[in-house]
């Protein structure tokens, strides 16, 4: 089911206990000198059709938010953004009207980095004020991590930016976007000693390109490989999350102990 396709009548009738709300989450940005801005939305909307049409009659596909928390990549222009407060309380504003009327399983498919923390917070938040609900997030590239790692040549074991995973995947969606990948291939491994830590710096201070890994490796075969394990994922955490059991609502004062 897609929402922005169906008239009220039909969402009235749709099961609010067992019906998946999908919200891909993607962004506007600049993807280095080969792909266009909207890469992350392209790739959203790509993997949420193809769970949307694998489980039409579970999942509540939500038209794709393309506006995405993608300050770090302002010095390279190109981009359209949400600061990151305003972006969380986009992500509240976008499925809190389907919680309060009842729905109560949701994931966020998420395709840019920069979304993770939003997407994360937005989720903390709105748990205190649908305890009920199952509310759940990821990036596709966390779901099938081991999957992409499986089709990846390159180096890179996933999707850094502008890419081998990404380039191949608009390679395999709009060829006609993408730009020479031909001598732009650019890494900056992380320090031994800093394995672990997250360093906070935008996107120019990490690379003089634009883009972090290897897009030479792309190929549209690949681009299709990675999509098909990236569908096949998130279809099998939808189907779980289908099959979860609904959170009970632990009230304040609650003796927790005496239901272990």
């Amino acid at each position: 089911m897609k929402l922005h396709e169906m008239r009220w009548p039909e969402l009235a009738r749709v099961d609010r206990e067992r019906t998946l709300i999908l919200a891909s989450i993607g962004a506007c940005e600049q993807h280095g000198p080969h792909l266009p801005t909207f890469t992350d939305t392209l790739t959203a909307e790509a993997i949420a059709d193809g769970v949307e049409a694998r489980l039409a009659d579970q999942v509540l596909m939500l038209p794709v938010m393309w506006l995405g928390a993608s300050e770090h990549h302002l010095p390279f222009g190109a981009t359209l953004t949400a600061r990151v407060e305003t972006h969380i309380t986009l992500l509240l504003e976008m499925v809190g009207p389907l919680l309060e009327d009842g729905f109560r399983r949701l994931m966020f498919l998420n395709a840019h980095g920069g979304n993770t923390d939003t997407m994360r917070v937005a989720l903390r938040r709105m748990q205190r004020n649908h305890p009920d609900a199952l509310l759940t997030g990821a990036g596709f590239w966390e779901l099938a991590q081991a999957e992409l790692a499986e089709i990846c040549d390159s180096p890179q074991s996933g999707p850094i930016h502008a890419c081998e995973v990404e380039t191949s995947i608009m390679l395999a969606l709009r060829p006609d976007l993408v730009g020479d990948i031909e001598g732009i291939d650019f890494d900056k491994p992380t320090a031994e000693d800093l394995r672990g830590l997250y360093i906070s710096q935008d996107i120019a201070q990490s690379t003089e390109k634009g883009l972090v890994g290897y897009p030479s490796f792309a190929t549209a075969d690949k681009g299709r490989r990675f999509l098909a394990a990236a569908i096949d994922r998130t279809v099998e955490v939808a189907e779980a999350l289908l099959e979860e059991q609904l959170p009970e609502i632990r009230l304040p004062g609650t003796d927790l102990r005496a239901s272990n």
